[in-house]
């Protein structure tokens, strides 16, 4: 039973970090409309969804993204994962305030720029005056452990333990699972379940830009969903083969 999606909804990204794990870049683009999206996920909430989250690339830069967050935040529960990097348009915070997603999760990519750190401090501040929950993924490379360090204590003076997830990035750089835990600083703290084991999940699937589902993410062997719905998905999952990021 598949109970929390993920749905890369676009692989465009005006940031195009070198590290991307589906290498969103600015040339990017997405197979899915706005009504497509909405409708594979209501069909897939009638059937046990209970949370979808939406990310891409960069959702907040697809054109109906927010008529996706109105009627899906209305059904299930629902977040985001964005950059933080439109936010700096008022415009745009103000159409996600009132589209009410439950939950933001804007990423901090890069612990040692000063700029990058500061601006995403400054979106949380403001995020907490409104009713969505803001919530941080925190890169961990291996390059940068020390500021992730203070980072991560100066997140904890702003938020929960359960509002930041330490994310180890792959392909290069990559932090062992001690090195990771270290950043919280012996307090309990939230990652990937892929940080001690790497299988595929029981309850939680990925669907890709391009269409494509897998038990994860960053895993290798998405199948294309051959319908846009709930069994499309189930069948897509069937088909899939779980390859580790690490094997890609």
């Amino acid at each position: 039973m598949i109970e929390i999606i993920s749905i890369d909804i676009t692989n465009f990204c005006s940031k195009q970090c070198h590290f991307c794990y589906n290498g969103s870049n600015k040339q990017g683009e997405s197979l899915w409309k706005p009504k497509e999206i909405i409708d594979f996920a209501l069909d897939c909430v009638e059937n046990g969804v209970q949370a979808i989250s939406l990310g891409g690339g960069e959702p907040l830069e697809y054109e109906g993204v927010f008529d996706i967050i109105s009627t899906l935040s209305k059904v299930c529960y629902l977040t985001i994962t964005s950059n933080g990097l439109p936010l700096e348009d008022s415009a745009v915070l103000k159409n996600l305030i009132e589209a009410n997603p439950d939950k933001i999760h804007l990423s901090i990519h890069y612990p040692r720029n000063l700029s990058e750190v500061k601006r995403v401090f400054r979106q949380i501040k403001k995020l907490q005056q409104t009713p969505i929950k803001p919530g941080v993924n925190l890169m961990v490379s291996q390059d940068q452990l020390a500021a992730a360090r203070q980072v991560y204590a100066k997140l904890r003076a702003l938020l929960s333990q359960e509002q930041i997830i330490l994310i180890p990035q792959r392909f290069s750089n990559t932090p062992t699972a001690k090195e990771v835990s270290l950043i919280a600083g012996g307090e309990a703290f939230q990652s990937p379940s892929c940080l001690i084991k790497c299988e595929a999940p029981t309850n939680f699937c990925s669907v890709t830009w391009d269409k494509k589902a897998s038990y994860c993410s960053f895993s290798g062997g998405k199948a294309v969903l051959p319908t846009l719905n709930y069994e499309g998905l189930c069948a897509a999952l069937k088909e899939s083969k779980f390859i580790s990021c690490m094997e890609k």
